[in-house]
This record gives structure tokens, sequence and C-alpha cells, in this order.
């Protein structure tokens, strides 16, 4: 969880008459967890509850296929991007692999997104090209390559991107709320000093509101049932302070701090956010492992209790060396898979003493489905990427 945070004018004393200009603002609690969480307390010129109009959303149903005949995959994100174009950072997200707990998307996007709140959980953006604008009730956060960007769930939000320098996201939607692993923090809240990141590596909104004029204006929300449109009578972006722990974040994944060992250090500790049904792990640049007998890439494993993503963001990917895999690509590798270096991996590690790969991981606890996009792209000769001479 972020600190806390005050940006733009609010009264001295929460719940309390607040006038800015002369005109009484509208006051907006946001909470978590039934307001037991973390909250935020906005402030707004406008009601935010005057809509005039409510429409529905023709959309089709996302189809999570089971992964059945159990099978490991390579999906090429290039060939997304080839076929997408340049789209909106909302609504032309590709969704690729899911569960109840979790849903995995890609987009390339440009210019202004749609506006858009999501009441079904948080999500996680993970940055992998490009520079963007996150405006949302709570300010502008500027954002580029590298930066995961929490945004909290019911946000009212878009993304604002230069047209000439599209965007490549990874998306990753919770059914709950994404946070920082418990044992980083204090029992205050505080990030631990043993934490691989620090509340300084957190990065918030501006210190100036965003205040945009409009009328019946347009926003997407999106429920368990679906998508609507709520047609607001003034812009939703007209909050003229807050204050508070609950707003979108960004942090570096460069600004993860790894963890190395004399051997072998296994996956949690490169945890970076936690989640119902899942969690994230970041893969940076570090010292490989200095014990003189230490295999120094990833024995062959299996997590009984989780299927394993990973997007590979940048570098040199010595353990996948001749599996096809690159920059752009994301591997599932399921539960009940037995998965390790390929082959040559380990006698080209000899004599290496750091990596040079960047990758998000995503474990997850309930199988995961793949959609349509996802098999469409998928290598029909990955799985047998290991059997393969090296």
């Amino acid at each position: 969880m972020p600190h806390y945070r005050s940006v733009g004018c609010v009264p001295r004393k929460r719940h309390t008459i607040h006038t800015v200009d002369g005109r009484l603002t509208h006051e907006e609690l946001m909470g978590a967890d039934g307001f037991a969480g973390a909250s935020a307390l906005l402030y707004h010129r406008h009601s935010p509850s005057a809509i005039v109009r409510i429409e529905p959303v023709e959309s089709a149903a996302v189809v999570h296929h089971p992964n059945q005949p159990l099978r490991p995959h390579h999906l090429r994100t290039h060939s997304l991007t080839t076929s997408a174009g340049r789209g909106d950072c909302v609504i032309d997200r590709q969704p690729l692999l899911g569960n109840d707990d979790v849903s995995i998307a890609h987009v390339v996007g440009s210019g202004t997104s749609t506006l858009y709140r999501n009441t079904i959980g948080d999500e996680l953006i993970y940055v992998q090209s490009g520079v963007a604008v996150l405006e949302s009730v709570f300010g502008r956060l500027a954002v580029t390559a590298g930066d995961y960007v929490v945004v909290p769930m019911c946000t009212t939000h878009r993304w604002v991107v230069d047209s000439s320098a599209p965007a490549e996201l990874l998306v990753i939607s919770a059914r709950r709320h994404i946070d920082v692993p418990s044992r980083y923090t204090s029992s205050g809240g505080q990030l631990l000093e043993g934490s691989p990141f620090s509340e300084r590596d957190q990065r918030g909104p501006g210190d100036e509101p965003l205040i945009v004029e409009g009328a019946d204006v347009e926003v997407i929300v999106r429920t368990r049932a679906g998508l609507s449109v709520h047609v607001h009578a003034t812009h939703p972006f007209d909050v003229v302070g807050w204050d508070g722990c609950l707003y979108p974040w960004a942090l570096d994944i460069n600004d993860f701090e790894p963890i190395v060992g004399r051997i072998h250090q296994p996956p949690p500790v490169h945890q970076t956010f936690a989640a119902t049904g899942f969690v994230v792990c970041s893969f940076v640049p570090r010292l490989l492992d200095f014990d003189p007998e230490a295999v120094k890439v990833p024995y062959h494993h299996a997590n009984v209790d989780t299927d394993e993503v990973l997007f590979y963001s940048a570098g040199d990917f010595i353990s996948r060396s001749g599996s096809g895999i690159g920059v752009g690509s994301i591997s599932l590798h399921p539960a009940g898979f037995v998965h390790g270096p390929q082959p040559g991996s380990r006698e080209r590690s000899v004599g290496a003493d750091r990596t040079a790969e960047t990758a998000v991981m995503i474990d997850v606890f309930s199988p995961l489905g793949l959609t349509d996009a996802a098999l469409a792209i998928s290598d029909p000769d990955y799985p047998w990427s290991w059997s393969r001479p090296h």
C-alpha cells in the first residue's frame, strides 16, 4: 500500500464544509474492504453521482478455453501487435489468459483512451514500451517503459499516449486488490529495510489536481456482468483536492533490488506484488550464484500449486536460448508440467557472473485458460523445444 498523501485543496478536518472559489465542494470517500481498508477522500466541484444516461455496451464475452490436453505454451505477442495496430489502451485490450482470479491481456495503444472504471478489481499494468500519462480523478501520473502501474478498482481514469510513439502494455486485472507482500511491511504499514524496494521508489500522481471541464461525459464501467456506459453530467476530473492512502502508483521494475545468494534462490525472493489467487515477481539484471559449484541457470522445477506465466521484457534469456523465446514473448508453464532450462543452457552459463534479463512473472494458483487470440499466436513447436539437440 502506498503511503499517505495530500494533494490540492482539502479542509483541515474530514467531513466538514469545504468551499473553493466560493463554491461548496462535493465530498467522495473512496474506500476498500467495506471502508475497513485503505481509503481516499476526494473533493469534487460537481456531484460525482450526477449521471444523465445509462447505456449498455455490446461486447462479446471473453472465453478462456481449458489448457487441455495439458501443454506448455509460447505466445508471440508481436503477432498481436501486427494485427492490432495502434488502438485504444482500454477498449482494444486483447485478453490472452485468465481464470476467476485474474485476466492477462495485451494492448498497443496511442492517443487518448476511453474513460474507464473497473469495478471488479485492481489493475496492474506493466509498460513494455512507450511513454504515457495515466490521468485519473487523482491527477496525472507519468509512466514510461519498465514501470508497473497499480490502478485501484473503481478509479475513473484514462491513458494518454503520444500518437507518434505507441505504448505497449501488459495488463493484469485482479478480482480483488493488488498490494505489496505483507512480509515486506511493518505492523504499521512501512516497507521494511529488508524489502527489495521502498516508499522512495513508489511514485504517485503529481502535486497539482487535474481539472477538466465537460458535459455529457461517457465513462465505460466494467462489472462482472459486462460493460455499461455511464454518461456524467459533468466531467469526473473535477477534483480540487484529495488525501489518503488509496490512489494509483507506479514502481519502475529497475528499482527492484534483487536478492542473490551463494546458491540459486527460489522465485519468492523476486516477489513484488500479492493478490488474491496470484503473485507477481520481477526478474531484473543481477549477480548469478557465486559458489564455485553452483549451477547458475534455474534447475528443472514443478510448482505443484501454480501455473507460471513469464513475460519477457528485455535482455538475453540465457536459460531459454534455442526455444524461440525472445523479447515480447509470453510463456505459460502449467502445473503438472516439469520445466527448466533449454538444452545447452547449463553449459553456456559456465563463466557467466550475472544475468542480463528483465521479465515479469505471474504465478497463478488456479489453472489458466487461453483465449482464441492466445491460441492463434501460440508456437505449435514449443512443447518439443526441450527435446531438440543444442
